[in-house]
């Protein structure tokens, strides 16, 4: 066998492999069961492999109409099966009656550091008036707000399920627009690449995590694309295998401190 240059980022002790995931989900997918799919496996799963710190999700919050308790239940499963690791961001759908009153108790009863917008499930798009009016609320209320794109690959979608991807070229004007707007893009980086990324990288706050990221090296080209600042660890799990997100890592040759930068400082600033 031959032996393989370790990559630098992975030479340093059990700190450098701290890793704080922006993009994990609880509950159920709504056409399959997953590995991991109860609360108290995947904390577990985590844990396992260094990860602190997981910003967590729902996915009940893709197709229920009552979000105020999938919000409840995800507070509670965070709390319950991962405190200290699980860390809950809401739901909101902004085509549903009574959405703001769902922000506020993000917000004021389960005290969230952030929410997860699903925009093709739900139904509107970036420049819908109502979509802008709780970006602003979230800068008011110093909630980073994660916007997802896709999913799931559309080759993987049920026939009933099919849902496009975001367009999230509305977000560059934006960001630029709402002071102190914190965004965080998941799932982006299966059809966001080139102009249209950078634009978006530079534009404000806005930052993308890498659970969708392709390719050889990937991770790597993506630092010489977008600002270091900006790009977060996520694993989309458990619809994606964790170790395959952690690869993306191995397999690139990063500096410690781009590691570092990528693993937790980034995300870590984002919460501050």
């Amino acid at each position: 066998m031959i032996a393989r240059e370790t990559p630098a980022a992975f030479a340093g002790g059990k700190e450098d492999h701290e890793l704080v995931d922006v993009n994990v989900n609880l509950g159920r997918w709504p056409v399959r069961r997953l590995p991991c799919d109860e609360p108290v496996q995947l904390a577990a799963k985590l844990r396992s492999h260094g990860v602190t710190q997981a910003w967590a999700g729902s996915f009940d919050g893709l197709l229920h109409k009552d979000l105020g308790a999938v919000n409840a239940r995800l507070t509670e499963d965070c709390h319950r099966h991962g405190r200290g690791l699980l860390l809950p961001f809401g739901a909101i759908n902004t085509k549903l009656p009574g959405w703001e009153e769902d922000f506020q108790r993000c917000v004021e009863v389960h005290h969230m550091r952030g929410i997860r917008l699903h925009p093709n499930y739900h139904g509107y798009r970036l420049d819908d008036p109502a979509f802008v009016r709780l970006l602003m609320r979230a800068a008011e209320r110093r909630l980073i707000v994660q916007v997802a794109l896709v999913m799931e690959d559309e080759r993987m979608m049920h026939p009933l399920l099919r849902v496009g991807a975001v367009d999230p070229a509305p977000l560059a004007e934006l960001a630029r627009q709402i002071p102190g707007l914190r965004l965080v893009l998941i799932n982006a980086l299966g059809a966001l690449h080139g102009e249209s990324l950078r634009r978006l990288t530079r534009a404000g706050n806005i930052s993308v995590e890498v659970s969708m990221l392709e390719g050889v090296g990937g991770v790597g080209g993506l630092m010489a694309q977008v600002p270091a600042q900006r790009v977060l660890f996520g694993s989309h799990a458990p619809l994606f295998y964790f170790e395959a997100a952690e690869l993306k890592l191995k397999e690139s040759l990063l500096t410690p401190e781009h590691r570092r930068a990528i693993c937790q400082d980034n995300a870590r600033r984002l919460l501050a």
